[in-house]
């Protein structure tokens, strides 16, 4: 059962990302990292996985969702999210056949959607749709992701519940190149919310 936690006011305009250069390094793959993103809306169950990077000169792309579907029992919400990275000369090429699937920790529930490709460049920053604690209701977290293309926007297949929250700054590098994210494991008899928050990386 969860303790009972409430989220802090999000200020309007606010967006939190630390800027570092440094090495994500972790699982398959180590390589210079140029900003880590965050958004400041995320909840506080569970715990963080590993972070999964992308192979050398390939950056995030497109992306899937794993998303509990609504119904009359424990709702979850969102629980998993992938990143698909390709080169550089294949998104020149229009070319989404050759990629490598990358994830930190996901629940259980649920099979992954379809794969969501920008039309041109890479994904450069994210947005998270959370519900707040519902107390003694039925809390589900992170329902959504919306991602920022070079260009456009790609919004995930998630659910309704909860308000979407401030976006985080965008990359610093050529686009999004990893992902850390923190999920809570099955309760048991108790209330299940799966995936709280999500970190990404950026590379040049």
């Amino acid at each position: 059962m969860h303790h009972f936690l409430s989220l802090l006011s999000v200020f309007i305009g606010l967006q939190v990302s630390v800027q570092y250069t440094g090495r994500c390094s972790e699982r398959r793959v180590s390589r210079d990292c140029t900003s880590e993103l965050t958004v400041p809306n995320g909840m506080k169950w569970g715990s963080w996985g590993y972070i999964d990077i992308c192979p050398n000169g390939t950056y995030a792309a497109g992306f899937s969702l794993k998303v509990d579907e609504p119904s009359y029992g424990d709702n979850k919400g969102l629980t998993g999210i992938r990143l698909h990275c390709i080169s550089l000369s294949n998104v020149l090429k229009g070319s989404f056949e050759d990629y490598t699937s990358v994830q930190s920790e996901v629940a259980s529930w649920r099979e992954w959607t379809d794969i969501k490709w920008c039309p041109c460049g890479f994904l450069t920053a994210f947005q998270l749709r959370v519900e707040s604690s519902q107390l003694f209701g039925d809390d589900t977290a992170a329902n959504n992701i919306m991602f920022r293309c070079t260009q456009e926007y790609l919004y995930g297949d998630g659910t309704l519940w909860g308000k979407w929250g401030d976006w985080s700054q965008m990359c610093r590098g050529k686009g999004i190149c990893g992902i850390k994210t923190r999920i809570e494991k099955p309760q048991g008899s108790g209330d299940d919310t799966a995936l709280n928050d999500v970190l990404m990386f950026c590379c040049d």
